[in-house]
């Protein structure tokens, strides 16, 4: 049997608990080889972002050229990508592998509300990454930035958000509930044809950080084990509310703490 491989092109999160590193983690909980393209390094904790170092974009081009040269990918995940620039080469770079479907986080601000996308980025994210997504997983508020509208309450207005997100050319959007009220949280699974109610009780814990990381991480895993994208979705969000809700066995720094990639193996 072939190991599949999936690439994630994102930030490296020093603690450990988002980005590449929690990426790689969710890749290798699935049985998944990983392989990676640093967009940024960031300082970072479970209190907070120190600082933010954005990788020029032609090495971004190197490391993904390296990767795509020798290695048989067979799904990509963008997270962080920082800026314009990053934004325009990895469009470039993405229409050579149509074949390779793409997730698209689109990662704006970190769980402890710093920016990690600049502002004049946002419009590139929306015409140039997009359309080349087979899914894009924005949570509440950034489905609503990238729409330049207040953050959605009802699901009707959730639904609503999600088919004009459609309009902007990705085949699929996942609207995460994360950061929703009520006693569910409910990720909404769109297509053109389709939506999907992804239902889980929502957990009482502060050790969230990495959860967007790695819930679209674990979608990848599952398209690159040639997963439906429905049933990549459905496994996933199974997979991370089992790791959020082991998260408190890790005891891991003093803010909000990283969530348990392993769960399945203690």
């Amino acid at each position: 049997m072939t190991q599949p491989i999936a690439l994630t092109i994102a930030g490296s999160d020093s603690s450990g608990g988002a980005g590449i590193q929690a990426d790689l983690k969710t890749f290798a909980a699935f049985g998944v080889y990983g392989a990676s393209v640093i967009t940024a390094l960031t300082a970072q904790n479970t209190l907070g972002v120190r600082g933010v170092h954005q990788v020029p974009a032609d090495f971004v081009t190197a490391q993904f050229q390296a990767v795509m040269d020798d290695l048989a990918v067979k799904a990509i995940k963008i997270g962080m990508v920082g800026n314009a620039a990053i934004i325009e080469i990895l469009d470039e770079q993405i229409k050579q592998v149509p074949s390779v479907p793409v997730v698209l986080d689109p990662v704006m601000v970190a769980s402890s509300g710093d920016h990690l996308l600049e502002a004049d980025a946002v419009d590139a994210l929306r015409i140039r990454l997009i359309p080349r997504a087979m899914l894009i997983t924005p949570n509440l508020p950034e489905a609503a930035a990238l729409l330049g509208e207040p953050v959605a309450t009802s699901e009707a207005a959730i639904q609503d958000q999600g088919r004009r997100l459609l309009a902007l050319g990705c085949r699929a959007v996942l609207i995460k509930g994360g950061h929703g009220e009520g006693p569910e949280s409910i990720d909404y699974l769109m297509t053109d044809r389709e939506v999907i109610a992804l239902r889980a009780a929502r957990l009482p814990t502060a050790n969230t950080h990495g959860t967007g990381c790695s819930l679209s991480s674990a979608i990848a895993a599952g398209l690159a084990k040639g997963e439906p994208l429905v049933e990549a979705a459905q496994e996933a969000k199974r997979w991370i509310t089992a790791a959020i809700a082991a998260a408190d066995r890790l005891q891991v720094g003093h803010g909000h703490g990283p969530i348990h990639h392993f769960h399945r193996f203690d």
